[in-house]
């Protein structure tokens, strides 16, 4: 049995995106066998792929972010394929600094982080991810930011000023989670940057 709303919320988000990542690998594996058969190269089945690989790819990304983490570990390849895959063709490009495995529980912590600085820098940046010890330091440089104090004020209180919007659950879970594994949630705010760490 979960331990907390948290947790069980985690499982419904990590059901979600298993029962979905299949169908979407089955149009996949569809498309590859027409595309080997000679009637897959149109443009319309080249947006069908693209979609296909997209779809996949931000399914990956959620069931990390907003998915149980338990005790499980995540390489570095394959945190970097799930980072590229997901930022693949959009305005955001993210180094990922760090060098080895991370416990999924950090993992999932600094995707929630990813998509608040997301929500701040909403035409595009660059985010560096990097860690010294157990701390976690993000950082997003980008020429325009929009900032809303209220959201941002979540990260430190874990108390919503303002009622949170579908796309906005980040801020609401990220100090919940952090609380939960010992972590403090801090951030800094200046004209071009924005510095999250935990």
């Amino acid at each position: 049995m979960p331990n907390s709303e948290i947790e069980l919320a985690a499982l419904v988000g990590s059901r979600i995106c298993h029962d979905l990542i299949s169908p979407i690998g089955a149009v996949n594996n569809g498309l590859e066998l027409l595309a080997m058969a000679g009637t897959g190269s149109s443009a319309e089945m080249s947006l069908i792929g693209d979609s296909v690989c997209s779809a996949s790819a931000r399914i990956r990304f959620f069931r990390v972010a907003f998915g149980a983490a338990e005790n499980q570990v995540i390489g570095v390849p394959e945190t970097i394929g799930i980072l590229d895959d997901y930022h693949h063709n959009t305005r955001w490009n993210v180094d990922w600094a760090l060098k080895e495995a991370q416990r999924r529980t950090e993992t999932r912590m600094c995707f929630l982080a990813l998509l608040c600085m997301e929500t701040g820098m909403p035409y595009g940046g660059t985010i560096t991810v990097s860690a010294s010890g157990t701390k976690w330091v993000l950082t997003g440089r980008a020429e325009k930011l929009n900032i809303d104090a209220e959201l941002w004020s979540v990260l430190a209180t874990g108390q919503a000023a303002v009622k949170l919007r579908p796309a906005q659950v980040q801020f609401g879970l990220l100090p919940i989670i952090a609380r939960e594994a010992g972590k403090q949630v801090t951030s800094q705010i200046l004209e071009n940057e924005i510095t999250l760490s935990f």
